[in-house]
């Protein structure tokens, strides 16, 4: 079971390691990308109508660009968050069903006794019945499934 989850926890951290330099290289095209276009819209507007404009004009893109990062980025904490949620129940589900922790929880009840071990695991159920629900915050789902579908690609 441990190796498994070291096995499991070396293959994320392979693909995290992975998947960050790529993001990386990507968000530094899209910054190269958008300081060129940034800079043509500046010469246009320069040109076209004056230096305050075109200054503008640069502020206001450059903004725009933040605001679809900052939606991004929420869409993805979002996705992340929900996916450690999923995990944590999976854990515990697997873990469960190990056979070594199954043996050792009938010989847990052969020492102690059926009998006193009831009252235990009743409390211990109505525990673990009210736990969840007393942390369990409501989901937030994205704002807009252009920013969804944008932040997929």
């Amino acid at each position: 079971m441990f190796a498994r989850m070291i096995d499991d926890f070396k293959d994320q951290t392979g693909t995290a390691l992975r998947l960050t330099s790529l993001a990386a290289a990507v968000a530094l095209a899209l910054f190269v990308t958008t300081s060129f276009l940034c800079a043509a819209a500046f010469v246009f507007v320069l040109q076209k109508y004056g230096p305050v404009e075109a200054c503008l004009t640069g502020a206001g893109i450059f903004f725009v660009v933040t605001l679809i990062a900052a939606g991004c980025y929420m869409v993805r904490k979002n996705r992340v968050k929900a996916r450690v949620e999923e995990n944590a129940k999976s854990a515990v589900q697997t873990a469960l069903a190990d056979p070594m922790l199954v043996a050792a929880g009938i010989q847990v009840i052969r020492a102690i006794g059926i009998k006193k071990l009831i009252p235990i695991l009743a409390v211990g159920g109505l525990a673990l019945g009210s736990w969840p629900t007393a942390t369990a915050r409501p989901t937030k789902r994205p704002r807009s499934d252009v920013i969804a579908i944008f932040c997929a690609l």
